[in-house]
């Protein structure tokens, strides 16, 4: 059996979704960090800007070229607006992109139709991919929510246009989602109600859109440990010869129940989400830590790089 990486990572394009504020952009520089070790040339993508990958690197912020993050891996920004540019440029219309620029109709021509704005990034996606220049793309990917319409819009346009460059890119960016040797998604989620909802949701739609789902990460999980009683606390004080404040002593008490109940809380969600999803799972824990970055990063990636899954399908 292979490694949890390359269950969950074992394509050239690596996205990454999840529900806001699940930990999707720090699963992504986890996932780097794990395939550097490996020795793979690795670029991260951030396609709505200030996602906080540099900041998990404790690097200086990335534009639209590549940068340099960590060794063997790189980051950039692909925005509609220079992939844009650089499409134009492609099919030898540089008078237009010109004239656009001059006249500050970029962003306006593309978000003017429905999809053309998803499109433009995950064409230059795909055109990154094909210069081979990395054993590995992973995409930062929206909000859970945008992430389907985002992967949704090759198809859409397939549908909606007939002729002309715009259908030949998206018929390209198309055949690159749906081929499982070269793309797959990573699911992000917490082990709570509502995102545990969500991923369901998204699995579920990303099959109708025929997009290859990897795993599910499963981020922010709390230790198992049984609640301690203050008596216990003061007991354990004496036989260590410890002095412990009535108040410290009280807050120990506290924090053993509020973790014993948190896990039981969490390990229903994770019951509910192995019953509804036969997928590989692993489960990531919550770092007490006022921030996430190159040490928390590091820490992660070990768990990355064991052989040990969990779920249907394992």
């Amino acid at each position: 059996m292979g490694s949890v990486f390359d269950t969950f990572c074992g394509t050239r394009v690596c996205i990454v979704s999840g529900k806001g504020g699940v930990g999707k952009t720090t699963v992504s520089a986890v996932l780097a960090a794990t395939a550097a070790r490996l020795g793979k040339r690795v670029l991260l993508v951030e396609v709505e800007g200030k996602s906080g990958l540099a900041t998990a690197f404790d690097a200086k912020p990335f534009g639209y070229e590549p940068e340099t993050l960590a060794s063997g891996i790189e980051g950039r920004t692909i925005t509609a607006e220079q992939a844009l540019l650089e499409f134009l440029d492609d099919h030898n219309l540089h008078w237009v992109a010109k004239r656009l620029q001059s006249m500050n109709l970029l962003e306006v021509v593309a978000t003017a139709a429905p999809g053309i704005k998803d499109i433009l990034v995950l064409g230059k996606v795909k055109q990154i991919d094909n210069r081979r220049d990395y054993d590995l793309i992973i995409v930062d990917a929206p909000a859970a929510g945008h992430t389907l319409t985002f992967l949704g819009s090759a198809a859409g346009i397939v549908d909606a246009v007939r002729v002309g460059p715009v259908l030949t890119q998206a018929n390209e960016v198309q055949e690159m989602l749906t081929d499982r040797d070269r793309t797959s998604v990573v699911l992000v989620t917490l082990p709570e109600e509502t995102p545990v909802n969500e991923t369901v949701e998204t699995a579920d739609a990303l099959v109708g859109l025929r997009i290859e789902v990897s795993g599910v990460v499963v981020n922010g999980w709390y230790p198992e440990g049984r609640a301690v009683e203050l008596s216990e606390v003061h007991e354990l004080a004496a036989r260590t010869g410890t002095v412990i404040p009535e108040d410290e002593a009280v807050a120990l008490a506290e924090a053993s129940r509020f973790r014993a109940m948190r896990h039981s809380l969490q390990r229903r969600q994770m019951d509910r989400l192995e019953d509804l999803l036969a997928l590989p799972f692993v489960r990531l824990p919550f770092l007490f830590t006022a921030s996430i970055g190159p040490a928390e990063i590091e820490a992660l990636a070990d768990l990355l790089s064991e052989d040990h899954l969990e779920g249907t399908g394992v």
